[in-house]
């Protein structure tokens, strides 16, 4: 089992590692290296104010600063890539432009893809005391891996949002779970970065992970209509349905992992 473990998280790994897609240009922003646009992003962005595009780069607000102007621009260039077509729905949420851990601006969270901007993802791995897996199945409504299964708690830190806040609402909106049915819970640690093709564009992006074990009477319940099941599973099945395919990429990574880690400190059998 620790063999088939560690090839499975291996293979895991290796699917999360993907080249940027084909045509796709160096972000530079404000005169930082960020993130990788498409083709179709360049395509919709030339030509607007405070932004160029060549064959090789596209730079948004090269020789701007920090602070309002440039989230003007990024704003400007959400709303171009929406005319364009190129996002998969409008959230009205803002993430966080990084460089590395330092922000530049904020942009619409359905821009970051076109763009290939990183993000940063955080997951609850939840246990029940004997030793069973909290895991939720997403809404059919959801643009991304609809009706898959995932981790309990899963989404993007919002613009400024402190990790582990941004971990505790998530758990409030999607497990019904609040800061006081966490404390058993570990500091969020970051397991890996993807970067991964998708439709719209590129998905580069911090995948963090907090283990709990929940209350014996706890009843995870979703209330922001983004979850259509929530049940428990024992680890081999989980590895099982991972291995079939019917978990997401990141849920996957975030569970194997966390089951050997879990197996390696003797807190589920070998």
């Amino acid at each position: 089992m620790p063999k088939q473990l560690s090839d499975l998280y291996a293979a895991l790994r290796a699917r999360a590692q993907e080249p940027a897609p084909e045509g796709a240009r160096a972000l530079y922003i404000a005169g930082r290296r960020c993130g990788w646009a498409t083709h179709a992003a360049c395509d919709a962005l030339r030509g607007a104010p405070a932004i160029a595009s060549d064959g090789t780069a596209l730079r948004i607000g090269e020789d701007m600063q920090p602070g309002a102007d440039l989230d003007g621009v990024l704003e400007q260039a959400a709303e171009l890539l929406r005319q364009a077509n190129c996002l998969r729905g409008w959230r009205n949420e803002l993430l966080d432009v990084l460089d590395g851990n330092e922000p530049l601006g904020v942009i619409e969270r359905a821009a970051v893809r076109p763009l290939g901007l990183l993000t940063k993802a955080v997951h609850l791995n939840a246990w029940t005391p004997d030793g069973r897996l909290w895991v939720a199945r997403r809404a059919l409504s959801k643009s991304t891996d609809p009706g898959m299964w995932d981790t309990l708690v899963g989404g993007l830190a919002g613009s400024r949002e402190d990790l582990e806040l941004a971990l505790v609402r998530e758990c409030g909106e999607e497990a019904g779970l609040d800061e006081p049915d966490l404390q058993r819970r570990s500091p969020l640690r970051t397991i890996l970065r993807i970067h991964r093709r998708l439709p719209e564009g590129y998905q580069v992006e911090d995948v963090l992970t907090s283990t709990c074990v929940l209350a014996a009477d706890a009843r995870p319940a979703n209330r922001d209509g983004e979850v259509m099941e929530i049940a428990t599973i024992d680890a081999a099945t989980a590895v099982r349905q991972v291995t079939e395919g019917e978990f997401t990429l990141e849920a996957a990574l975030v569970i194997i992992e966390d089951i050997m880690q879990r197996r390696a400190a003797g807190e589920i059998p070998a």
